[in-house]
């Protein structure tokens, strides 16, 4: 076999490692955050489950899940305090 084609061949896969790399990176990064806003919303379902028998509900809503999605466990008790104490 010639060398330059060796050479080239290993330029490809080299260039496609780097293409695949630049793909698959956000697509991870994507898929971490869509695992934590499921967490915080399973979070909201089970703090309004137990608050439904006092009467007691957060909203679903844009900034309600982005906290607890974000911050899990302590934004969900962040979220409970501010609607205790403020609201």
């Amino acid at each position: 076999m010639d060398w330059k084609l060796v050479l080239l061949g290993l330029l490809g896969l080299g260039g496609l490692y780097l293409i695949a790399n630049f793909l698959i990176t956000p697509f991870r990064y994507l898929c971490r955050v869509v695992g934590y806003v499921l967490v915080g919303v399973a979070l909201l379902v089970v703090v309004n489950l137990g608050g439904a028998l006092v009467g007691f509900h957060i909203p679903f809503n844009a900034v309600t899940i982005i906290t607890a999605g974000a911050l899990q466990v302590p934004g969900v008790v962040l979220l409970v305090l501010t609607k205790v104490f403020i609201i």
